[in-house]
């Protein structure tokens, strides 16, 4: 049991009915999960209004109700509180209850629509190599030190944060790095977290089912920095025309980074082919495992946030140079049985497939080709199918459009719509099999030596989803497995 006062600490009441001096069990924003001696939270959801439930709640036991309509019909026995954002204030007593245990962690956000996985997942190795105890909260895998907890979503609840926060800091973590997504943000799930430092990474087209327009998409990637303490850093990419909207706003200190634009951190690429990058950051020249320009830019705002945090460059550029970046972002798959090299990655919008095809075109020598397998999810933004579909065409040297996680559409409508931004002189070299692994098994059988065959869009998942049915699908395996197959 806890003090109701005690985890109301810096919740904005607006209105209060009865007194706050009360003992509870726990709380919750899910009426079915309610019990005796326990708060309600009522938030207005993108699809369910938690307001429709007070009663409910009341009468599974609640003893207090914190919302931002108070029912016209009040119960005396029960204590309620009014708040502008119930969400927001749901993340405040998360931390609360959890004793605020970002403010013992060195926490760094990770935000835009590209690079946020790769550079998350770069600064916790980067920084476990440098002996720290490091926590991370990505896309791909949550990880407690050595221990992985595995990940549902790219923001978790504001309850799981703070409960997961809570879990590093006693397991002796100092560093925490963390994906900050759009959808995130606009449920205010990070809203009470003490961040050290946000990076910005990039702002294209993705999630527009979500949030309807771009603006309102880079508004929501501004929040992240609107909500930093005077004495966070804010971290942006100025390759990007949004990087200074984004600090517009912000009590943080700015610092900027850049491989084209003068800026406080900078990269050029030296020397670029399959086996990694050769960059010169800030004067000084390291060879990397990464594979292309964009990634370039991702282990510079690696380097400047670890520079930002305390580290040297000397001790940054040397670990630079051994860690191999995120499972599934540009993830290289090569057997003894074959010269023909696989790649993996999870672009899944129309500006990543771009950027990836771009810096594989760039490494191809004497007549090396491309065929790419790829798809586009179910259930998702409609409008990026045809460019996908127009880009992986243009670049690729043949392509195989496939389902990627159909969810409840038809597979074969989704590559349709794909095919159908394909410009009639490409559509020779495109085909469509729903099947992915016949897909991907078909790519490595056209494939001649030095080719490159890449399998894009779901990078480090392991599952594919049709309808309501979700079953195991690893596309680094069914690569390794069909590229093994062709030596036998």
């Amino acid at each position: 049991m806890k003090n109701l006062r005690d985890i109301l600490y810096e919740v904005n009441m607006l209105e209060v009915l009865g007194n706050t001096d009360l003992a509870i069990h726990d709380f919750t924003c899910d009426s079915r999960k309610m019990k005796s001696d326990m708060m309600f939270v009522a938030i207005n959801g993108s699809h369910i209004d938690g307001h429709n439930y007070i009663d409910q709640a009341i009468k599974a036991g609640a003893r207090a109700i914190l919302c931002e309509r108070i029912p016209e019909s009040v119960d005396e026995q029960v204590l309620y509180i009014r708040v502008l954002r119930s969400d927001k204030a749901y993340a405040r007593l998360c931390e609360n209850w959890y004793d605020n245990p970002s403010k013992t962690l060195k926490l760094v956000g990770v935000t835009g629509t590209n690079g946020k996985t790769s550079i998350a997942s770069m600064l916790w190795e980067l920084h476990t190599h440098l002996g720290h105890m490091c926590g991370l909260i990505s896309t791909n895998v949550i990880r407690i030190g050595s221990r992985v907890v595995e990940a549902t979503h790219t923001t978790p609840d504001a309850r799981q944060i703070s409960s997961m926060l809570r879990e590093m800091a006693n397991f002796n973590c100092s560093h925490v790095f963390m994906e900050v997504s759009s959808h995130g943000l606009v449920q205010r799930r990070p809203s009470a977290l003490a961040f050290d430092g946000m990076i910005f990474t990039n702002l294209t087209h993705d999630h527009l089912d979500y949030h309807k327009s771009m603006k309102a998409y880079r508004d929501a990637k501004k929040l992240a920095f609107d909500g930093l303490h005077s004495s966070a850093f804010a971290l942006v990419n100025i390759d990007d025309k949004n990087g200074s909207y984004m600090v517009q706003n912000t009590k943080a200190s700015i610092y900027s980074y850049s491989q084209y634009s003068p800026s406080d951190y900078r990269v050029r690429v030296l020397e670029q082919d399959i086996a990694g990058l050769v960059l010169n950051i800030d004067g000084a020249e390291v060879h990397t495992h990464m594979i292309g320009g964009f990634n370039a830019t991702n282990l510079l705002g690696v380097y400047a946030a670890s520079h930002l945090l305390g580290s040297t460059e000397e001790d940054i550029l040397r670990t630079l140079s051994v860690i191999r970046g995120a499972k599934g972002r540009m993830e290289i798959v090569l057997t003894e049985e074959t010269q023909i090299t696989g790649l993996i990655d999870y672009a899944h919008t129309p500006d990543a497939v771009q950027k990836v095809l771009e810096v594989i075109r760039e490494v191809l020598r004497g007549g090396m080709r491309i065929i790419t397998v790829i798809g586009c999810g179910g259930n998702r933004d409609v409008t990026k199918r045809p460019k996908m579909g127009q880009l992986s065409a243009r670049l690729s040297d043949q392509v195989i459009f496939t389902a990627d996680n159909p969810r409840n559409e038809e597979a074969e409508d989704i590559c349709q719509a794909m095919l159908q931004g394909v410009e009639l002189s490409s559509r020779r070299k495109c085909s469509i099999i729903v099947d992915r692994k016949e897909a991907i098994y078909k790519a490595v059988s056209m494939a001649q030596p030095n080719d490159i065959v890449l399998v894009a869009g779901k990078g480090h998942e392991t599952t594919q989803v049709f309808g309501d049915e979700v079953f195991p699908f690893d596309d680094g395996k069914v690569l390794f497995d069909a590229l093994k197959s062709v030596g036998s």
